[in-house]
């Protein structure tokens, strides 16, 4: 990868920032890649390993969440102090390394603690390219950055989905590889090994970018921020924060449990492969997520640049609400080409958060906090999104309808009750996210700062 300069000493150009945002990008799809995986071995693994869909879940959301709420905010604070692309290269390095390791598990606790290593992917990853892209780049075109950053989520689900259902589908025709001194190795721990090793190349590429200088208007006057000067300022803000997390993290679960779900849904109503399932709820989360992350991005800019300081927090709210009619329709269809198409707008209306989130909370926190209060926002995320939806919908599947090809209809209810607080919450944190903005403005007026670069 060459990536030419031509901005100043101290900030690449526009030109090497896109770059290096498509880069971070490409990285994130890996890392969506070796997460999403598991949904479409959902059934060999339970074959395999004797589990129900809650143990499943489990393996999808609470493995990460550990990770999340034990290293995730120290990363995000060194995020704020130390070179960040060597934090990137590290955490894809331990990401690709942990899945290759899920091909050796050979039973729950194995694959749990192997899904725990994965993990570190978006806990070492996300927090240091939020505060680099929004170093990177001026006020006015964070949304965007973030916007092809976080397209990444959807084209890594989407290609894991479609990629992974090729691989899955031809592995299963092969008989079970014997490896020495490893034993036998079945289709779905091949697949591990498949998606997982390539991303050693993505962490050397990492590595050889440049670091931007910090940017923005408190790093004038402030010099790095202890762990504790980090919660006090997240606490001394919580009105501003808590809502605005919380609200997004609601709406985030909805997408949380459709990824790891709906090609488990096909395969058991519709009859499905695991390749025939890959392939169409990929191209719909493909075509879907980088509608909704880049449209999100550009509709919250475009506001922003005419001062509608509300826009990020009022954007994703509206695509909370846009989920509920599409999402109830799709186990109701009575065929899957009439199902997929139902689920288009949702995977649109998902991704909104995505992009506008993480933008969001570069504009409203100081730079020397950016790392961690990213980190404090995926906690927040993960906790309640990745932790709580796909083992809601489970929770539901195994006892509540105690009945497996109802996953569909469990998936409609918990999206269904997971919006109204979302939108509770949001409205919350409008004003103060107004208010906010327009503060840094007022401030970084009076110093004379400028985000102009060519």
């Amino acid at each position: 990868m060459s990536l030419q300069q031509t901005g100043t000493d101290d900030q690449p150009s526009l030109r090497y920032a896109w770059g290096v945002v498509g880069l971070l990008s490409f990285a994130y799809t890996f890392s969506f890649i070796d997460r999403q995986i598991l949904s479409l071995l959902v059934e060999p693994i339970r074959r395999d390993l004797g589990i129900t869909d809650t143990g499943v879940s489990l393996l999808h959301g609470l493995a990460f969440v550990i990770f999340y709420t034990t290293m995730g905010y120290p990363i995000g604070r060194l995020a704020d102090r130390a070179t960040r692309k060597w934090i990137i290269a590290a955490g894809i390095t331990v990401w690709s390394l942990m899945t290759a390791a899920c091909g050796l598990a050979r039973d729950f606790t194995q694959l749990f603690m192997a899904r725990i290593g994965v993990g570190v992917g978006e806990a070492a990853l996300s927090p240091a390219a939020y505060s680099m892209i929004s170093d990177y780049f001026p006020r006015e075109k964070v949304g965007r950055a973030m916007g092809v950053y976080t397209i990444g989520i959807y084209v890594g689900t989407g290609l894991a989905l479609i990629v992974g259902g090729a691989v899955v589908q031809m592995a299963m025709h092969m008989p079970p590889l014997e490896v020495p001194y490893l034993g036998s190795i079945k289709a779905w721990q091949l697949t591990f090994f498949v998606v997982g090793l390539p991303g050693l190349l993505i962490a050397l590429l990492v590595s050889l970018v440049r670091e931007p200088a910090r940017r923005g208007v408190e790093t004038v006057t402030r010099d790095g921020q202890s762990f504790m000067d980090g919660l006090r300022y997240i606490g001394a803000h919580w009105r501003l924060y808590a809502p605005f997390m919380m609200g997004t993290s609601f709406v985030a679960l909805i997408g949380y449990a459709c990824n790891l779900w709906l090609p488990t849904f096909f395969m058991r109503v519709h009859g499905f492969t695991a390749g025939e399932a890959g392939l169409y709820v990929g191209l719909v989360v493909l075509v879907g997520g980088v509608i909704g992350v880049y449209g999100g991005g550009m509709l919250a800019d475009h506001l922003m640049a005419r001062g509608r300081y509300i826009a990020y927090p009022l954007v994703i709210m509206l695509s909370g609400i846009g989920i509920v009619i599409p999402i109830i329709l799709v186990p109701l269809m009575p065929t899957p080409a009439l199902a997929i198409l139902a689920y288009l707008p949702a995977a649109i209306f998902t991704s909104v958060p995505s992009s506008t989130s993480p933008a969001a909370l570069q504009l409203i926190t100081p730079n020397e906090m950016r790392g961690q209060v990213s980190a404090a926002f995926l906690l927040v995320l993960n906790l309640f999104g990745l932790g709580i939806g796909p083992t809601a919908v489970a929770l539901v599947t195994d006892y509540g309808f105690k009945d497996p090809a109802m996953l569909g209809y469990s998936l409609a209810i918990i999206s269904t009750c997971a919006v109204p607080p979302a939108v509770i919450l949001l409205s919350l944190s409008l004003k103060g996210f107004a208010a906010r903005i327009r503060e840094r403005e007022t401030l970084e007026a009076e110093i004379g700062l400028t985000g102009k670069r060519t």
